[in-house]
């Protein structure tokens, strides 16, 4: 697939006026500190189905029923189906309910809570099926010829690119931007981003970054040459997509200056400092780009207008309670302690005291009287609120000069 025509891109904008919703380039000045550069963020996180991919969905849907009306078919009312971990099925959902037509949305058993009953809400029916994206995308395709379904491919289609490509119309009204750091899990995103600034601002790098997990298309672009995954593990999972599409990958190749790739913990970094600095919730995936500029993967100067793209929010809260938990404790706001008392009364209190004393909150508590400890003794494991790496010396030091028994954790 070659890059999409910018007139394709411009009738796609005209397609989503007035449904999708709109939201300016914010500059991100705590970002921009840390990257030492002028850093833009585009919040997609904020569209109505909290993620970018209502624009490819709908534009195709509309693309469909355009084709009926001139042609005198009636294709799009036989329904659609489509294959995603979310962001794409609620999409497909949203574009079906305003269409009038049935949905069927076949999602990986693995698929957060919460993007199954947003899908289940707009009126789909779901369907779960496989481990991962590519065996939910061959169920799709097999329920799709069984019902003569319309299949609605979350990133190879043209029409959804062109759709997804409505987000650098926009950057580019709004910026002059050196870099667009764009996540990338199918690559529709991308291609359609790509191939707005190759026709309008082609001196504008685009930089695609995958999660460490997920780096099919990464591999392959540095090669030039499919290299596809045995399997994907990221909490990014809106791109964790084990296969390269051929025609996507004809496309990046053509539009994409390089792509880099992020771990997990640098995406849970990214994730906790958006939720903290920017007071913008994102899920893995939209959080990548953040996670690449802040952790120096991109070549980047002080006169840099770098943008990046905040691809999602929809992130299962269980997953956003473990890296609140995680960052806590790397950011030296919590730690984990074990103390060995004398088990008799009191023992608690002073130790309590000593803890309170160096401004230390115990938030959790446990006592253990393991057969390995000495007769009388008793061990107890804690977690403490605290206020940084300093303070956690005090705490460690005042414990110390009380000579009590204990171990770090973490």
């Amino acid at each position: 697939m070659k890059l999409i025509n910018i007139e394709k891109i411009k009738e796609a904008r005209e397609k989503l006026n007035g449904i999708i919703a709109y939201n300016r380039l914010a500059f991100a000045p705590r970002l921009s500190k840390i990257a030492n550069a002028k850093v833009f963020l585009k919040k997609e996180n904020l569209q109505l189905t909290g993620a970018f991919k209502i624009r490819g969905a709908f534009n195709k849907l509309s693309s469909l029923k355009q084709e009926d009306e001139k042609n005198g078919t009636n294709i799009l009312n036989r329904g659609v189906i489509c294959s995603s971990a979310g962001n794409h099925a609620q999409g497909v959902a949203f574009s079906s309910r305003h269409f009038g037509v049935r949905a069927v949305i076949v999602m990986p058993e693995s698929t957060p809570l919460l993007k199954v009953s947003g899908t289940r809400e707009m009126g789909a029916e779901v369907v779960l099926a496989g481990n991962n994206y590519d065996e939910a995308y061959a169920e799709a395709l097999k329920i799709a010829r069984e019902q003569n379904l319309n299949f609605i491919h979350p990133f190879a289609d043209a029409d959804v690119i062109a759709g997804q490509g409505t987000i650098a119309l926009e950057m580019i009204e709004e910026e002059e931007l050196d870099i667009v750091v764009v996540p990338i899990g199918g690559g529709g995103l991308i291609s359609g981003i790509a191939s707005a600034y190759k026709s309008l601002s082609p001196k504008t790098k685009i930089i695609g970054v995958q999660s460490k997990g997920a780096n099919a298309m990464m591999k392959s672009f540095k090669q030039k040459n499919i290299q596809n995954s045995k399997s994907v593990r990221t909490i990014a999972d809106g791109i964790a997509v084990r296969d390269v599409n051929e025609e996507v990958f004809e496309c990046i190749l053509n539009g994409v200056d390089d792509i880099v790739e992020v771990d997990d913990e640098e995406i849970a970094s990214a994730i906790l400092f958006l939720l903290e600095s920017q007071k913008l919730l994102v899920e893995g995936a939209g959080a990548a780009g953040v996670a690449a500029i802040m952790h120096n993967k991109i070549n980047l100067t002080k006169s840099t207008k770098v943008g990046t793209v905040l691809s999602g929010g929809n992130i299962d809260v269980t997953t956003l309670n473990m890296i609140i938990e995680k960052g806590l404790f790397k950011s030296h706001r919590k730690m984990k302690i074990e103390v060995v008392l004398i088990d008799k009364p009191g023992s608690m209190q002073s130790l309590s005291d000593i803890l309170a004393n160096a401004g230390a909150n115990i938030v959790q508590i446990s006592y253990d009287r393991t057969p390995t400890l000495e007769y009388g003794d008793v061990l107890i494991t804690m977690a403490l609120e605290i206020k940084g790496l300093e303070h956690k010396k005090i705490v460690l030091d005042n414990l110390k000069k009380a000579n009590y028994e204990f171990k770090e954790i973490f």
